[in-house]
Parts: C-alpha cells; structure tokens; sequence
C-alpha cells in the first residue's frame, strides 16, 4: 500500500477514534443501546476486509444472563493496513486477541475494537480470534428495538431469544457489521447451554456434545448469512420434522423447534407451511436453502426472518383466507427467506426492496386462497395506510434508522408492485420478479439496490422505467390526476405532475378503455363525467374541475 494511503487510513481511524470518544457518558451508565443502527457509511478501514467465515463460541449463563467465549473472522484484505477495525457492543468486555495465532495489540472504545500491529496486516488471508464475555444488551422492544431476551415459558422453564436487525449482530459477537458485507463460507456456532435446554440455530445441526450438565450445540450454515440473522434461541424446545419436496424436486426437512408444552399446535403449522412454501415456490423459484432446513423456532417475540430458522409467535391463532387458514407472522418471515436472506440489500437504503416485496407476496397468496377479492382488499389496505412522510429511498448508505423509521417501505413498496404489475403486464411482471428472485446476478453473494430493480425491469418490458421507480422510491409525491370539462360531454383529463406516459383505466359513458396519458393530457366524449382508475392501480389523487 502506498504512503498516501497509509496516511489516510491513519487520519480516518483517529477521527473515528476521537468521534466514538464524544458519544454521551450516559450509554456507558445506563447500558443504553437505543443510539445503536446497522449499516450507515462504510469504513475505509472496514471496506477492504472481505468476510470469509465466522465461528462464534458462546458458553450462555441463563441465571446471570451472561456470555462468554470467542469468535474466529477469517477475512481477506484487498489492501496492507496498520488496523483491523471490528465491531462489538461497549457493554462486552475483551479479554484477548490473536491475530493468525499471534497476541495482538487492540482498543475497544465505544463499539468498535481497534486491533494494530507496527509492521502492519498484509494484503491476503487473516484469521483473527477475539476472546470477550459479559452481559450483553437486553431488548426493550424486541424485535424492533434488540438485544437479548431473558425470560421463561408458561411451564418455568429459561427461555433466550436473538434479535439485531436494528443493531446489527456486534449486540453480541465482533464482527464487520455492515449489510454489504456477508460470511460467503458462512458460520459454525458453538452454544453451551445447560443439560436440560434446546439450542436452535441457523443452518443443520451438526453435533450435541455433553460434559459436566451441560450441552454444546454445533450449528454450522455454509450459505452467506446477513449478520443480524447470525442468532440462535433457546428453550425447552422439541424437534417437530416432516420432509417437504421442493418445487425442483429436491427434499429438505421442514423443522419445527416448538416448545415442549405447545407440541400439540406442531402439526397444523408444519401443513401451513407446506402449503405456503407451494405458494411461494410458484412465484419466486424454488426454496432459497435446499441443502440445509426448512426451520422455524418459537420465540417469546414477535417473529422474525432469521435464515433457515424463521421465528414466529402468534400462540397459533390463524384468520381465515376464503376457506383456508393464515398466519400473517408466519407467512411474512417466509417470505423474507427469499426477499432479505436470498436478495439482499446493498445497504439499509433499499430496504424497500426486501420489506416491500415481501408484503407483496402477503397479496399473492391472498389471491391463491381467496382470489381476486381477497387480493383487492389487501391492496387496498396497504394503499391507504401509506403516510407519505419520507421518501423509501432517501439516498445511498444509510442507517437501518434513517431508513426504517416513520417509512412506507412494507405497504407503499408492497403497492409499488401492485403498480408496477399493471403497467408492463402479468407476462412481463411476474416473469421478472421471479427472475430477480432467481438470477445469481442478484442473489446469494451479491447484493442489490433500487437502480439494479428498475434496469432488470427496464430491460424485460423494454421501456424506461427509471421515471416510474424514481416517483414512488424517491419522492413522497401522489399522482395529480384532473378532470376538467373542456366543451360539451367532452373531458381533458390531465396529470398535473406528470413524469412519464402511463397507461390508465378510463371510464367514460360507453365503457372502460386503457388509454396512454401523455404529457399534454387527453380528451374524452361522455355524456357522463369520467372515472380515472377506478380499481386503483396508482397511488393518486383526482380533481374534477
């Protein structure tokens, strides 16, 4: 690495020393996390490590609500530095670095652990193992606001819960916590628990070894692995299966890690679950994890998109889809195995793309169990509860925060869809979609954002659609639609804030056309007064003049 570059990265690495060190005392008093986000703008030092491989080993103190034990990160530097930069919550302590087996020198202020050496870590393979314990956060409003969950079943039996979207995995385990970045030789997971407790986690379930009362847990995933979905429960958990045969053929065990004292609800879900994954299969391609598991786990939370181990709570209570039982919980984090596990957000600015289409898919099934009815009233729903406050896409390289809070990225990206849909046609739409869902360009190691959508999209309808995609992911705008009486039984119908031509169902005194509205509008016969859109296909508005 050259001088300049060495000087740079020196000068990035004290002014985020000397920013850390400015945070309020007051994080440090009362093991306040709320300040915490994942993602935000890449560190130079961070942004030339490559994750290779985590492997988190955890002895878990349920009496004292306590963890201790290490992480190994194998990593690959594009560049020679004189800093490792991980991150890991202030309120664990390290006790002790190796870097490629060699004591190392480090910091841990604020967060974030500065490991340095005075001739540098060359460019290449690095195996770092960091040794830490404590107590890690507790959630204060799991799952949206993280940490752990120390509570118990109905029966008096510890039962642990995960949660991090928020926060990112560092909530308990050092690691680059960053969504561009992800383990692409995955994770091993090493959890000690005592004798009498269940340790589900992500990937399959390798070895149970037990010594002095207690149970080690190796779970190990080879996929690439989103950190915050790096987590593992525990319970007084039984192991309900049942192979489930994939839309390829292919036979992966549905597992379902249900508490003991709720074994009698495990059959009716692992069928919902059957048939939802037909459901999902059919639009989006075959189950993402075929050479893993299928796996849910009861939390006392609501439920979450951890891959290959989806958690849901709901105490098994179901709505009725036409004939057919539901579970929005359930069904919701499913979805998220392929839109947020499988396709995934560069960085937290797009998070419209995994929150968004996965409610989308909420509409579809509507529609396989209760046709189109069904389907229009949760359109219609998701239209109306928009807020329109902030932009889904309010820049590049933003905080899970900045994104997530007072934003319409479940119901107005899920409507978004519903638009999109109607403007290149089911022979394009879903085609595309699926294709998105499906195509190594955009998933599994690799990552995407709002532009890599819209030019998938783009190229499949052969037509510009970047104007469309700026108007609903960009801007808070609702479509100005007015209806004026230019002569007699004739009507101009206009878009005031028009951006591109779009096709609009009009309906006049002799029927309903789809008409092309351009720029300069246009002009109706009808003895009545026009209807623009009456099923709703837009996010819009409509004066009648």
């Amino acid at each position: 690495m050259s001088s300049s570059n060495f000087i740079h990265i020196r000068s990035t690495l004290l002014l985020t020393v000397i920013g850390f060190l400015l945070l309020p005392l007051a994080h440090a008093q009362n093991r306040d996390i709320s300040y915490m986000s994942s993602g935000g703008k890449l560190n130079p030092l961070q942004a030339i490590m490559d994750i290779r491989h985590y492997t988190i080993s955890l002895d878990v103190d349920i009496e004292n609500q306590k963890i201790s034990g290490y992480t190994d990160i194998d990593i690959l530097l594009s560049q020679k530095t004189d800093t490792l930069l991980f991150d890991l919550v202030y309120l664990l302590e390290v006790y002790k670095i190796k870097v490629n087996n060699k004591p190392a020198k480090f910091e841990h202020n604020k967060d974030k652990i500065y490991i340095t050496c005075d001739g540098g870590f060359n460019a290449g393979k690095q195996l770092v193992k960091i040794e830490y314990g404590g107590e890690p956060p507790v959630a204060v409003r799991p799952p949206w606001n993280g940490g752990f969950t120390w509570t118990k079943d109905r029966s008096g039996n510890p039962w642990v819960a995960i949660n991090c979207q928020k926060e990112g995995g560092r909530i308990y385990f050092p690691c680059k916590d960053h969504p561009s970045d992800e383990p692409n030789e995955g994770v091993d997971m090493y959890i000690t628990v005592p004798g009498n407790l269940v340790v589900g986690g992500p990937g399959l379930l390798q070895k149970v070894t037990s010594k002095k009362g207690k149970q080690t847990y190796h779970w190990k995933t080879n996929y690439t692995i989103s950190n915050y979905c790096i987590v593992f429960n525990i319970g007084n958990y039984k192991v309900v299966s049942k192979d489930f045969t994939t839309i390829k053929g292919n036979v992966v065990p549905i597992q379902f890690y249900v508490l003991a004292e709720d074994t009698a609800y495990a059959k009716k879900l692992i069928e919902l679950k059957e048939r939802d994954t037909k459901v999902l299969e059919k639009y989006f391609g075959e189950y993402p994890w075929v050479k893993e598991k299928i796996g849910i786990c009861e939390v006392p939370n609501s439920g979450m998109e951890h891959q290959t181990m989806i958690t849901f709570q709901n105490k098994f209570v179901y709505k009725k889809i036409g004939e057919s039982d539901y579970s929005a919980n359930l069904f919701h984090e499913y979805a998220h195995e392929w839109w947020a596990n499988k396709v995934t957000n560069k960085d937290w600015a797009h998070l419209w793309i995994q929150e968004g289409i996965a409610t989308y898919a909420e509409a579809l099934i509507h529609y396989d169990l209760g046709g189109q009815a069904a389907y229009d009233q949760i359109i219609n729903a998701h239209k109306r509860s928009i807020k329109g406050k902030k932009p889904m896409v309010g820049g590049d390289e933003l905080s899970e925060d900045e994104t997530y809070a007072g934003n319409d990225i479940y119901t107005k990206g899920s409507f978004f869809m519903h638009s999109l849909r109607y403007v290149i046609g089911d022979d394009i739409f879903f085609p595309t979609l699926k294709k998105l869902a499906t195509d190594p360009r955009y998933t599994y190691d690799n990552f995407v954002t709002t532009d890599d959508v819209e030019k998938l999209f783009s190229d499949e309808s052969k037509q510009n659609l970047k104007p469309f995609f700026d108007f609903y992911t960009r801007t808070t705008d609702v479509m100005d639609i007015v209806i004026k009486e230019s002569g007699y039984q004739k009507y101009l119908i206009q878009v005031n804030n028009f951006f591109m031509p779009l096709p609009f169902e009009i309906t006049t005194s002799t029927g309903t056309t789809r008409t092309i509205i351009g720029k300069e509008g246009i002009t109706v016969d009808s003895s009545l007064p026009p209807q623009v859109d009456i099923k709703g296909y837009y996010y819009k508005k409509i004066t009648q003049l």
